[in-house]
């Protein structure tokens, strides 16, 4: 029997012109990873040869936004396309095996608990019901013998005894560089999972999703990669006098400087900075394998390839560190879409990882269902000049933010706000929701949250 899709094809022959010719579905995602170090996002420093050549046969967005700011919230979001708390009836997984796709992960696609549940190999919270198969990517995380820091103790050992790990209060700042090729690492394993399945299901219609845990803490891989980034060239991001002043007590993230102890150590933020750029790299290198077996199978033609991370992150901007904060650096994602048939491109539309749910299953050909809170994106992955929406929300216990084409509003649960000006205040050093003459730009800014906060059915939050 013919499916409506290929119904519309016979009948109306431009249909299949507009409508890209998708069968399977490779959705590769990244923990903790903000776009901006990547190399088609503008970083002249890290090596990601991989994701920079398959964003050259995209469309790269440049402005994406999650919706939760910890792996946990951001992952249940996107896969059942719903802003927060309540889930769809159906999710990502579920919806495509529904419509006779083989479904499976590799590696963390819902939350695990890093290093926790990578080290015990056990599934976190996935949801069994999306996938016909499901494979965790086990390693020894800290574990790994070999050259262990703990940066914001200003340790530095080979010892395995009393490394920060599971649960423990310093394992943020944990790196280990070690001699290998690197096919013990959880990423790796999740990557040979990953072209394994191509392999074995290339003649059946698939959604593969295969979970990085890198560049997300401890940061560990070979030391070829540590040496690609000496620490001493490491630039620290640009820091302001009295910057947290005009901050809401809401807005300021409990993992600081000023608390964790790195403040003691610049030579460590550096270290920072090398770590995590080493673990992109490697990251970045496990996703190159997956693209040539794609490519070596001939699939690519007829294949769906979304890219990007569950929210981004904090490397010493305003002396933060990590996430689950409302500022820029979390909230913006990579997001990078290839779709068989559709030119490549950049966008600056303002999207959301809500609209991933929607977008795949349009590009699929399959009906979207119903509860869903995202919007599809292949009006703009046909034209990258096209907007679908003026704002993207992004959620925390403390607050929510919106990002608008030209300013950053945040308010909190308190009623405090911020306000940024992304066009001329990019790096959001100064709060223009305290600043005289700003009276007009918050005015209007409060007004569109209050709608947008209704119309995506969240609760208002009042102002004090």
């Amino acid at each position: 029997m013919l499916s409506f899709r290929h119904l519309l094809f016979l009948l109306f022959p431009a249909f299949a012109h507009a409508t890209p010719k998708v069968e399977n579905v490779l959705f590769l995602i990244s923990d903790d990873l903000k776009a901006s170090v990547l190399g088609c996002y503008g970083d002249k420093v890290c090596k990601t040869p991989n994701i920079d050549r398959l964003a050259a046969s995209a469309m790269v967005f440049d402005r994406a936004y999650c919706q939760g700011l910890a792996c946990a919230p951001s992952r249940t979001s996107f896969m059942h396309s719903r802003y927060h708390g309540a889930k769809a009836r159906v999710n990502l997984g579920q919806h495509f095996k529904a419509n006779g796709f083989y479904s499976a992960r590799a590696g963390k696609i819902y939350h695990m608990r890093v290093p926790g549940d990578i080290i015990a190999g056990t599934d976190g919270l996935d949801i069994p019901s999306t996938w016909t198969e499901k494979f965790n990517s086990p390693g020894k995380e800290a574990h790994t013998p070999g050259d262990y820091a703990c940066l914001n103790l200003n340790i530095f050992t080979r010892s395995l005894e009393g490394r920060q790990s599971t649960r423990m209060p310093h394992r943020m700042f944990v790196s280990v560089s070690y001699e290998g090729d690197g096919s013990d690492q959880p990423d790796y394993k999740t990557a040979s999972k990953t072209i394994e399945l191509l392999g074995k299901h290339r003649d059946k219609r698939f959604l593969l999703a295969a979970g990085f845990v890198r560049p997300h803490y401890p940061m560990v891989q070979p030391e070829q990669y540590f040496d690609l980034y000496p620490w001493q060239k490491m630039t620290l991001p640009k820091s302001v006098p009295n910057d947290l002043d005009d901050m809401p007590k809401l807005a300021i993230t409990r993992s600081r400087s000023a608390l964790n102890g790195i403040a003691k150590f610049p030579d460590n933020q550096k270290r920072m900075w090398a770590a995590y750029y080493a673990s992109v790299t490697f990251m970045d290198e496990q996703v190159g394998r997956i693209l040539d077996e794609l490519d070596r199978l001939s699939l690519r033609e007829k294949t769906a390839i979304v890219f990007t991370s569950d929210h981004g992150y904090h490397l010493g901007e305003h002396t933060f560190w990590q996430k689950s904060n409302l500022h820029e650096e979390v909230t913006r994602v990579p997001l990078i879409i290839s779709l068989p048939g559709l030119k490549p491109g950049r966008t600056s539309s303002l999207v959301e990882l809500v609209d991933l749910f929607p977008t795949l299953s349009a590009a699929a050909g399959l009906e979207t269902p119903e509860g869903l809170q995202g919007i599809s994106l292949l009006p703009i992955l046909r034209d990258p000049a096209t907007r679908v929406k003026e704002s993207a929300l992004s959620i925390h216990g403390s607050g929510t933010s919106m990002r608008t084409a030209n300013w950053t509003y945040t308010r909190y649960k308190d009623g405090s706000e911020e306000l940024y000006d992304m066009k001329n205040d990019p790096g959001q050093f100064t709060n223009r929701a305290r600043l005289k003459g700003s009276e007009e730009a918050r005015a209007t800014q409060r007004r569109a949250f209050d709608k947008r906060i209704r119309a995506a059915g969240l609760s208002p939050i009042k102002l004090r």
